[in-house]
């Protein structure tokens, strides 16, 4: 879908795919008084938008005196986001403070995230400056980042003194949200056909390519650097487990390329082997019910104590 912007009196085509297209949703609250298909999560995403009202089947409707209202979508991977077009509900009259709507969809944010979690994610909007007048029911937001999930939140919360015009409790009736950016990663531009300029670059910027994120076991300005030896995965935060050759691992997924040290197992060797736990797995698991392994590090036995023993370690006598 191709949109044409504005900018200081000069035309800019842009086209990029809305990603968030008949992709997996959810809802906090739903409203419990009508039908499923009047009111669900996926109603945001079915690229209907023509009946902005609840009886149209076409916006999502959240159930009421709610004190948090979240619903996402999950663009099932890692995708890069150029912006968020969002559709509110408007009842089918005409829009502005006397529309009894409007009110519920001041002070929402909208966050992009790599789980359903908001503050694992980043925030990409917060309203704070609309008001009754101002705001408007279709609202295009930039948002310039990479991530699976789109996440719309708003709150009422008791004690917080919200300006004039918030409704009274929280809710998140969107009859669509668009999410527009490019299918796959490691492309960029308009139309996402360029490829991020750097040979070892995930997701760069779509607008300029810089690059952002580095394929895992990469990292530098423009990933042109391997992680450091011990180190793997995105940015090269993971640390390789008790490999055999003194932490040498697959730089991108952290496998041991020559197996582990002995008293460990996994394929990136950070579990111990023979009911032992602890650093360097020399302590001896108690006594877990039917032989069972007992937690690597803690040494707590998951499944409970054989009879006659008790605590977390199963190591002492009833």
């Amino acid at each position: 879908m191709t949109y044409l912007y504005i900018f200081l009196g000069v035309s800019v085509s842009i086209a990029y795919d809305n990603v968030a297209l008949n992709k997996p949703t959810y809802q906090q609250h739903r409203f419990l008084g009508l039908s499923e298909d009047l009111v669900d999560a996926s109603n945001a995403v079915d690229g209907l938008k023509s009946n902005l009202s609840v009886w149209g089947g076409q916006c999502v409707i959240s159930g009421n005196k709610m004190q948090t209202a979240t619903w996402w979508v999950n663009l099932t991977s890692i995708l890069s986001i150029h912006h968020i077009t969002i559709y509110y509900r408007t009842g089918n009259v005409e829009w502005g403070s006397h529309n009894g709507f409007t009110g519920r969809f001041l002070g929402f944010s909208v966050f992009v995230s790599n789980s359903t979690d908001k503050s694992d994610g980043t925030l990409c909007f917060k309203d704070t400056n609309f008001t009754l007048k101002t705001i408007p029911p279709v609202l295009n937001i930039t948002c310039l980042l990479h991530g699976q999930y789109v996440i719309y939140y708003n709150e009422r919360l008791p004690g917080v003194t919200y300006p004039d015009g918030y409704s009274t409790h929280a809710y998140n009736e969107l009859c669509e949200l668009e999410v527009y950016g490019c299918p796959e990663p490691g492309y960029y531009g308009s139309n996402c056909s360029i490829p991020c300029p750097d040979p070892n670059c995930r997701y760069c910027h779509l607008e300029t390519g810089t690059c952002q994120i580095c394929e895992p076991g990469y990292e530098g300005h423009r990933c042109e650097s391997e992680c450091q030896q011990g180190k793997y995965g995105y940015r090269c935060e993971m640390t390789c487990g008790q490999c055999e050759d003194n932490k040498n691992c697959d730089r991108s997924n952290g496998t041991c390329l020559r197996g582990c040290k002995q008293g460990y197992l996994g394929e990136d060797c950070k579990y111990c082997e023979n009911r032992h736990y602890g650093e360097g797995c020399n302590i001896i698991c108690g006594h877990c019910l039917n032989n069972a392994y007992c937690h690597h590090e803690s040494g707590a036995c998951l499944l409970g104590c054989e009879p006659g023993y008790h605590g977390k370690l199963c190591k002492s006598c009833k």
